[in-house]
């Protein structure tokens, strides 16, 4: 094999991160617009202050215009009007930057949704830079924001992978892949047609952290699938590089094959260079006031002499995310992590970290509840929060996103497996409890009883919130659906908009959430789901403004989501749509800023449906309590409310008093099934 030729490396070289952030980072340096805010501690209630409720777009899934760009799309001043008059603050716009891989000049297609990039340009499928920055203009004249991404952990296999196999530079630095001695390359096996990378077997990771390459398994294996995915860890090819010298590599990657992994801690430190300087575009060329830190926990690798590698909640996370958090506070931006792991891990990575958390405390409890009708395990993650310290309100509790409900329950897994929990009355292990939980869950709303909503690996289950509800419901066949099947899901739906919404921290839902969309067949994404991801089927195409009613898919190729409730056009126009009654619901959470308030108590209850959270309004240092039943049986209880005596309770929806709160304070809870109240608890005049 011959070496690369100078034209490919320098082609090469002009388009990779690692080289276009140079010029952004340099505009920082020695100007005195660094040093104008502060930055050593995170400020959830600054950041939530600044936009407490988001849509989170997909931009695959957005159908636009004939002609019209996704980006034109989510520009479009009826699109902003209508988030407004709902209560919109910020559209998180999803990863919009170049993603895939390249393979000599020519551009491979996204493995994961944009979450691969490899360029700080704007993906041509979604539009332009100029259109990027005219969303940004359009949500401030609104008074919102936009919300862009970067991946710290990983990138696709563009033009700085490509320089890495090719062993130019600092950019094998980037990565964590080490070279292979000739003498050892009969452990790897060969490549597969038309590949250029192979998963390593287990036994073969074994042997070659043994011979002292690599640091081994890790602790789990995301996206597991037998014969696809087995370890975290692939081999390349032959590959020849700028020296001349013929190389194999072998290379980490958390997630797919096409996602290598960024190494923080090598001497060249590549890899902080191009997140960092990823990070200063998307605020100071895009316009971005936020950013997603996206998988934001593996960015530690330690090898461990027995069992697996130290991998998860390792020290140089918090290190790396302290850095990246820390300089975007200082340019006045802010960023929130979206990180599925122990509670432990969650609460150190926001001390200095990022300014939120993404919510996967609560998120898998409240289903749970919704599922059982039992609030119990939900009221136990609640009290967690508390347990380790985290702040409600720092949390971004969340509808439907991009990914899977997450059964993963992290933290009954591993570091906590033995610790010892009492659920009905029983009492569990963690990891006993976590697949009894699991079980409960996959056998619900999956399988025989919702064939429409399909297990992903062994992370959780494909589905959208309404085929949630479905399958909760009993309902097996999606297309035979009554109208009163249709408005149950639509009333239970915004039973979760309130526990979601009525509680301190973000609000976010996405475009599925507001159109009520159903799964796509599994045969409509088939070709999507080769590699066993069944997420595609959650992922459907929806038309916010009915810009283009005769589309059948978005302009990525997804097809048409069946929607219950309708665009967002339409159900404006209707008092009792979804939409109407969720926009009661947020201006409730705006006039009292609840967003901002902090949860006082978490009451013991007798209803096994019921869930009672008690929290201190920043206006006037007003209590404000928000019930809700999970589950279809009506509820009476009373329900004890401290410091309450001698006080007024009035519906904060329909702001009357009424007479439930008794001279002790305790609280007469009535509620239908499915059933969510708001009251305000004010000292009598």
């Amino acid at each position: 094999m011959t070496p690369p030729d100078t034209a490919t490396i320098a082609w090469l070289q002009e388009h990779s991160m690692l080289q276009c952030v140079q010029p952004i980072a340099r505009r920082y340096s020695g100007q005195g617009a660094l040093w104008q805010h502060a930055y050593a501690e995170t400020q959830p209630r600054a950041a939530s202050a600044l936009a407490s409720v988001w849509f989170t777009a997909y931009p695959a899934s957005i159908i636009t215009r004939p002609g019209t760009s996704v980006l034109a799309t989510l520009g479009d001043e009826s699109l902003w009007r209508a988030l407004a008059a709902i209560g919109v603050k910020a559209v998180h716009t999803g990863p919009m930057k170049l993603s895939g891989g390249v393979r000599g000049r020519e551009l491979t297609p996204t493995v994961d949704g944009n979450f691969d990039r490899i360029g700080l340009t704007i993906d041509p499928q979604f539009g332009s830079e100029a259109e990027y920055i005219a969303i940004s203009r359009t949500a401030a004249a609104h008074g919102a924001i936009v919300i862009d991404d970067i991946i710290p952990g990983h990138t696709g296999k563009g033009p700085d992978f490509r320089l890495a196999e090719y062993n130019v530079g600092d950019y094998p630095g980037l990565y964590h892949m080490v070279e292979i001695g000739r003498d050892d390359w009969d452990l790897l096996p060969p490549l597969p047609s038309g590949e250029d990378s192979v998963n390593l077997p287990p036994a073969t990771v074994d042997v070659l952290k043994e011979k002292g390459y690599i640091v081994g398994r890790l602790s789990r294996t995301i996206f597991y699938e037998p014969g696809i995915k087995e370890t975290d860890w692939s081999a390349t090819g032959v590959v020849t590089g700028v020296d001349g010298v013929e190389r194999r590599w072998v290379y980490l990657h958390y997630f797919k094959a096409g996602q290598p992994t960024l190494n923080w801690l090598d001497p060249s430190f590549a890899a902080p260079r191009l997140v960092l300087g990823d990070a200063l575009h998307s605020l100071d060329v895009l316009g971005a006031s936020m950013l997603r830190l996206d998988a934001n926990g593996f960015l530690g690798i330690e090898r461990r002499p027995d069992g697996p590698a130290w991998s998860e909640g390792h020290p140089l996370s918090l290190i790396a995310n302290q850095l990246i958090a820390g300089l975007l506070r200082k340019v006045g931006g802010y960023s929130f992590q979206e990180l599925n792991l122990t509670v432990d891990d969650i609460a150190a990575m926001a001390r200095g970290g990022a300014d939120l958390s993404y919510d996967f405390v609560t998120r898998p409890a409240y289903h749970c509840a919704l599922t059982t009708g039992d609030t119990e395990f939900l009221r136990l993650m609640l009290n967690t929060v508390h347990e380790y310290g985290i702040d409600p309100a720092a949390l971004i509790h969340a509808l439907q996103n991009h990914d899977e409900l997450t059964l993963e329950l992290v933290h009954f897994w591993t570091a906590h497996a033995a610790d010892l929990y009492r659920l009905g009355g029983q009492a569990y292990t963690g990891s006993d409890l976590r697949l009894a939980i699991r079980t409960t869950m996959y056998e619900r709303l999956s399988g025989e009883a919702a064939p429409y909503n399909l297990p992903f690996v062994t992370n959780g289950i494909a589905c959208t919130t309404a085929s949630l509800i479905a399958a909760v419901l009993g309902i097996r066949d999606l297309d035979a659906l009554t109208g009163d099947q249709v408005q149950q899901i639509q009333r239970i739906h915004l039973l979760l908009c309130m526990y979601n919404a009525l509680q301190p921290g973000i609000f976010a839902l996405s475009g599925w959430d507001l159109v009520g969309a159903l799964p796509l067949p599994p045969e409509a994404v088939a070709h999507l789901m080769g590699d066993g991801d069944t997420r595609w089927i959650q992922r459907g195409a929806y038309d916010l403004m009915d810009v283009n009613p005769a589309a059948e898919t978005s302009a990525a190729g997804l097809p048409r989501a069946r929607s219950l409730y309708g665009s967002l056009a339409e159900q404006l126009a209707r008092p009792d749509s979804f939409v109407r009654r969720l926009q009661t619901i947020l201006a409730v959470r705006q006039r009292y800023r609840l967003y901002e308030a902090r949860q006082l108590q978490i009451p013991d209850v007798q209803h096994k449906g019921l869930l009672v959270m008690v929290h201190e309004l920043p206006v006037g240092l007003l209590s404000q309590v928000t019930v809700l039943n999970f589950g279809p049986d009506s509820v009476e209880e009373v329900v004890p409310i401290a410091g309450a005596q001698s006080s007024v309770v009035v519906n904060m929806v329909t702001n009357m008093a009424e007479d439930t709160l008794t001279e002790t304070g305790d609280l007469l809870v009535r509620l239908g099934g499915y059933e969510g109240k708001a009251y305000l608890i004010r000292a009598r005049p």
